[in-house]
């Protein structure tokens, strides 16, 4: 029997340390390897052993869109039936609008986001891939974006050092 892969501390800064910045440098993983005191050998091996235990799944940039001239953004979901889902998913991923999509277990199953040039070209994104699956308008959920919240999502893996603080009270 094999024992599931668990990461040691090392392992653990490497997850903190993708996280934080991907130098734009010609040798990144050299650059995080050294900030790490580690190899660049050794990162990318405890990097493969990660990807294969499903700890890592990509490492990606996030991008703004509106630079990019995308100006209209929205939340969208879908009733889609279960033995769907594998049918609808990839017909949503196919549009360069949509970032990504993910299922949920509840009736609203399949979740997306799209950015277009504005509100009117977004709609009709939409509206295609409501008429390419067959989903009626009904079973879909449009939540278009008015204000952009950026929230910056990161796990910590390495508990940080805190001061002790005491108030007199022991």
């Amino acid at each position: 029997m094999t024992m599931p892969f668990w990461p040691d501390e090392t392992d653990l800064a490497i997850l903190n340390a993708l996280q934080d910045d991907l130098p734009l440098v010609s040798r990144p993983w050299e650059a995080i390897a050294g900030r790490l005191g580690i190899t660049e050998p050794d990162l990318l091996a405890r990097m493969k052993k990660m990807e294969d235990a499903k700890i890592i799944r990509g490492i990606s940039p996030v991008l703004e869109s509106r630079p990019l001239g995308l100006h209209a953004a929205t939340l969208a979901a879908l009733r889609v039936p279960e033995e769907r889902l594998d049918e609808v998913a990839p017909i949503i991923s196919s549009y360069p609008e949509v970032s990504h999509n993910f299922r949920r277990d509840h009736e609203w199953s399949l979740w997306f986001t799209i950015a277009a040039q504005d509100r009117e070209s977004l709609k009709g994104v939409l509206d295609e891939i409501l008429e390419r699956t067959g989903i009626p308008a009904r079973d879909a959920i449009d939540l278009p974006t008015v204000n952009r919240i950026k929230i910056d999502v990161r796990f910590s893996f390495i508990q940080k050092k805190t001061r002790e603080v005491t108030d007199g009270l022991h």
